[in-house]
């Protein structure tokens, strides 16, 4: 039997196969809300044969979306659709997960297919926040620099969105630490210029996950998994990387995180990344040494691929992205059961 189809058992949750789906924005909602696109959307995935289905970044406050068309999860008025998605996605026999998170100084951009620059306030936008008062892009608003109260309360806000995402019916919590979105702005020297015990040594930038991580785990049921998606590199000199990522795998597990969704870059506008298919699994390889459940991600694109990575014992499952976008059937194509509904074309 294809490794692709054994079951991945994290705590009380059972993802029927090794295939999973990547957080991938829609930039379809208003005011956070979710609607019927998300539905079908994620649901199509899960009839398609998909065992995780990770719900696009879903900011914790509102000013912590990347666009004004992010989904949200900061006020309970957001659960009610969420349930019915997830509700669905179960039916289907696949896991929903969600992924929470924050933009920092990424936030109040235009939707990508206008060119996703940073809108201004009078255009709709909002002042952005970060460690330190660097833009990502040379001509974006400079944003606010957070202090230390304002950094509790962002950690107050991951927690009471932990408590939604239960209501919500959700199995999985991913935090977003990748990217270059605050979490990872705060990880990287090169974004993270305090001088407080929040910047600094690899210990101070280290704190806000750890932090946030404590949050989570205080409401979230310790039967149902934690994910961490880490950037494991900055891809420029001087920024975060591997080893590092290396090191705060380890104390992730030994805080009993489940499992490190293991991207890259994000962070630093000029980084030059050597995109090639699979060029992001070496990283989970490396990162699944410590001992924690790793996911590979990144231009991963057939069965075969898939199953080379979990033979060679580089991952413990493939999180897909525009492969899915293009193909929602690659699951049950692969070799995932058809559902009832479609036997007649199998």
């Amino acid at each position: 039997m294809s490794k692709i189809f054994e079951p991945l058992f994290l705590k009380s949750v059972t993802i029927k196969n090794r295939i999973g789906m990547s957080p991938m924005c829609q930039y379809s909602a208003a005011d956070g809300f979710a609607n019927n696109w998300h539905l079908v959307h994620y649901g199509t995935r899960a009839v398609g044969g998909t065992g995780l289905i990770i719900q696009e970044a879903t900011a914790v406050a509102p000013e912590g979306r990347i666009t004004p068309y992010d989904l949200g999860i900061w006020k309970d008025e957001h659960i009610e659709k969420l349930k019915e998605i997830t509700a669905f996605i179960s039916s289907r026999g696949a896991v929903p997960a969600i992924q929470l998170a924050h933009a920092g100084r990424k936030a109040s951009c235009d939707y990508p297919t206008k060119g996703g620059k940073q809108l201004s306030v009078e255009n709709g936008g909002w002042q952005t926040v970060a460690p330190s008062a660097l833009p990502f892009f040379t001509d974006d608003n400079p944003p606010h620099v957070l202090t230390e109260n304002e950094i509790r309360h962002i950690v107050s806000q991951f927690k009471d969105a932990a408590v939604r995402a239960f209501q919500s019916g959700f199995k999985v919590i991913e935090i977003h630490a990748a990217h270059g979105y605050l979490i990872h702005q705060f990880l990287s020297p090169l974004s993270n210029q305090r001088t407080d015990h929040y910047g600094g040594s690899f210990e101070n930038r280290i704190r806000l996950i750890l932090q946030i991580v404590d949050a989570v785990q205080s409401v979230w049921p310790y039967n149902l998994p934690l994910f961490v998606r880490l950037s494991a590199t900055d891809w420029a000199k001087g920024g975060w990387n591997l080893e590092e990522t290396i090191k705060l795998s380890a104390i992730l597990k030994n805080k009993e995180v489940d499992l490190i969704d293991c991207s890259s870059g994000g962070n630093i506008a000029t980084a030059i990344i050597p995109l090639k298919p699979m060029y992001q699994v070496p990283f989970a390889d490396a990162i699944r040494k410590t001992g924690i459940h790793t996911a590979a991600v990144g231009l991963i694109t057939t069965p075969q691929d898939i199953n080379a990575i979990l033979e060679n014992n580089q991952a413990d499952m493939v999180l897909l992205g525009r492969e899915l976008l293009r193909n929602p059937y690659f699951a049950t194509q692969a070799g995932a059961d058809f559902p009832e509904q479609y036997l007649r074309a199998k």
